[in-house]
């Protein structure tokens, strides 16, 4: 398991754990009875306020930098395809309408093509 998903999953949890406390909050404020949330109540919820503020700027601190972005995919329309097999480097490239191209290197393996 990635760092990234460990905090990804990490930040879920905490996430849902606010929300689940949140929507507690809110249900009990529809009952009969008006309960009004004591001095100590309103301290937890604030320490759990800045704890959890804490965490999400440590875990900000902790996640990797983006990657290179110089082999993403560009946004657009594909302008042609073409697909070189029987050489020492297979490939399917992908002309893009921009005027740049991917190159996807193939592989076969029981009569079917792989590709990237």
């Amino acid at each position: 398991m990635t760092i990234s998903s460990r905090a990804f999953r990490f930040r879920s949890g905490v996430i849902t754990a606010a929300l689940a406390s949140s929507a507690a909050v809110v249900l009990s404020a529809c009952g009969s009875k008006s309960v009004p949330v004591n001095t100590s109540q309103g301290e937890a919820i604030n320490r759990l306020g800045k704890r959890l503020e804490q965490l999400e700027r440590q875990l900000a601190e902790q996640l990797p930098a983006p990657s290179d972005n110089s082999n993403k995919v560009p946004s657009g329309p594909v302008s042609s395809i073409t697909l070189r097999t029987g050489t020492a480097d297979d490939r399917l490239r992908i002309y893009w309408a921009d005027g740049t191209r991917s190159d996807l290197p193939c592989t076969q393996e029981q009569n079917t093509w792989a590709c990237g």
